[in-house]
């Protein structure tokens, strides 16, 4: 059996029960041997996080102590500059070795920018592209991208064959939480228990985090 590890990159700023679902679910229909949620340490695609990498980091590990399939890697903070998908999925390959199957899931916002990213046309070298989609997902790919697709789908991502190479779609729960309303909770002085688990709101209660600054 191929071993097929799903990767699932993110600020995390803070993690919540939106990350957490769409990561189980992935890891379970698709039978992932396991589900590595990847805090990016220094994201170049947008401005600092309100909380130190660290801080994020251990937030993640709390939220998903103990549960199956899911995973916590580190790798983005092992470099001391900006966090490249494609840097990091290098990395990996070099790791795993050449037959392990690789699956970078991206919401489907994510991947219709995909054409901003660094080397963004090498990620398929190193892995399988799993879309999430949602029912309210209305963007466009721009060209470049449709060509990619048009050359690269697998409709069914059960079907997904060698480590790399292929673009699939899985449809995803729709849970309206989002970090920056959790953010605006939290500056506001209200409760954000249900939508993080209730280690990561401890943990945000004892550090004081993403309060509102006088």
């Amino acid at each position: 059996m191929t071993t097929r590890i799903g990767l699932f990159g993110g600020t995390f700023d803070p993690v919540h029960i939106g990350h957490l679902r769409s990561a189980l679910e992935v890891a379970e229909q698709l039978e992932l041997d396991e589900l590595r949620l990847i805090p990016g340490a220094r994201p170049p695609h947008r401005g600092a996080p309100q909380v130190s990498a660290r801080q994020r980091l251990e937030m993640v590990k709390l939220a998903v102590e103990n549960v199956e399939y899911l995973r916590v890697d580190d790798i983005e903070f092992r470099r001391e500059r900006p966090s490249y998908t494609i840097e990091t999925l290098e990395v990996l390959r070099r790791e795993m070795g050449p037959h392990v199957q690789l699956l970078l899931m991206l919401g489907w916002d994510a991947f219709c920018g995909l054409p901003g990213w660094h080397r963004w046309n090498e990620l398929l070298d190193h892995c399988h592209i799993l879309v999430l989609q949602r029912p309210d997902a209305d963007s466009e790919p721009p060209q470049e991208l449709c060509d990619l697709i048009a050359a690269r789908t697998q409709p069914d991502p059960q079907a997904l064959s060698g480590p790399a190479g292929q673009i699939t779609y899985i449809w995803q729960t729709p849970l309206a939480v989002s970090a920056t309303q959790i953010r605006g909770l939290l500056a506001a002085g209200k409760s954000v228990r249900y939508l993080v688990p209730d280690a990561v709101m401890i943990y945000i209660e004892k550090h004081g985090l993403y309060r509102a600054t006088t």
